[in-house]
C-alpha cells in the first residue's frame, strides 16, 4: 500500500512540472505539405526537442514540433536538424516496418486515459516515408504491441539535404486515440520523440525526458491541451472583454 502511494505521489510531482504542448483548433481539414512556412503552420508556435532521453543538451539536433486539431483529425509537424541520417536500404514505404525504430523516425506516443497511462498508441514515419503504427498497452504480462492494429493515419515528409533538416507532419484521426469527441480543454498524455544516425553515434531525442533507455515509459510523458483561440476570442467579446488583434 505504501509503494502504491509513494507511486502515485511520485506521478502527480511529475504531472505537475512536465511539459505541456498546447494545439490550437483549425476549422475544415488541410492538405498535407510538411512546409511550417505555409499556413496555418507559420502562425503556430512550436515546442523544442533538443535533448536526449536523460535530458543532456543536443543542440545540433533541434527539432520543432507544431500541433492542431480539426474535427476529424489530430496534426503534429515535425522540422528536425540532422548531422547524419540513417536510412533503411531498400526504402519500404508501401508497407508497414516493423523495427522502423532502428533507422531515423520521428516518434508520436500519445494516450486519453490518465487512469491508464500505460495504454496509449504510437505512431512513427521515417524521412523516406516508411511507417508504422502501434497500439501499446504495457501494463499486460507481458507488455501487449499490436503492431496489426490500423489506425489509418496519413502522413508527408520532405527533406532539404543542403539545410540538413527533414520534415514530417501527420494526420492522426481522432477516432484512433480517443473515444471523446474533440473538444477545447481536453488534454491528453503525450511524448514526442525523434531518434537520428547511424549506431555507435545514434542520438536518441525525447520532448519530456524519460531518464531511461527506454521511450517506452509513460509516467515521464508530457501532455498535450486542445485550445480553440476563436472560442476564446468569441468570450471575451461576450463578456465585454477587449479584442485581440
Amino acid at each position: 500500500m505504501k509503494f502504491i502511494v509513494c507511486w502515485l505521489s511520485l506521478l502527480v510531482l511529475h504531472a505537475q512540472d512536465s511539459p505541456r504542448m498546447r494545439s490550437p483548433r483549425f476549422r475544415g481539414d488541410l492538405p498535407l505539405t510538411a512546409d511550417p512556412a505555409q499556413a496555418p503552420w507559420r502562425n503556430i508556435p512550436p515546442v523544442v526537442a533538443a535533448q536526449d532521453r536523460y535530458g543532456k543538451a543536443l543542440p545540433a539536433a533541434r527539432t520543432e514540433i507544431r500541433s492542431l486539431w480539426t474535427e476529424r483529425h489530430l496534426y503534429f509537424l515535425f522540422a528536425s536538424h540532422y548531422e547524419h541520417m540513417h536510412l533503411q536500404k531498400p526504402a519500404k514505404p508501401k508497407e508497414e516496418s516493423w523495427g522502423l525504430w532502428d533507422y531515423d523516425v520521428v516518434e508520436v506516443f500519445i494516450g486519453w486515459d490518465p487512469s491508464r497511462i500505460h495504454a496509449y498508441k504510437e505512431f512513427e514515419v521515417s524521412p523516406q516515408g516508411e511507417w508504422v503504427d502501434l497500439d501499446i498497452d504495457r501494463s499486460r504480462k507481458p507488455p501487449a504491441v499490436d503492431w496489426t492494429w490500423n489506425s489509418g493515419f496519413e502522413f508527408q515528409t520532405r527533406v532539404e539535404p543542403n539545410k540538413k533538416i527533414w520534415f514530417c507532419e501527420m494526420r492522426i484521426p481522432w477516432k484512433s486515440i480517443d473515444p471523446r469527441p474533440p473538444a477545447a480543454g481536453n488534454v491528453l498524455r503525450l511524448n514526442l520523440y525523434r531518434i537520428e544516425g547511424p549506431p555507435p553515434r545514434r542520438k536518441f531525442i525525447a520532448w519530456s525526458p524519460v531518464f531511461n533507455e527506454s521511450f517506452h515509459t509513460p509516467e515521464r510523458f508530457g501532455t498535450l491541451q486542445l485550445i480553440d483561440e476563436q472560442d476564446q476570442r468569441k468570450r471575451g467579446l461576450a463578456a465585454g472583454g477587449p479584442q485581440r488583434p
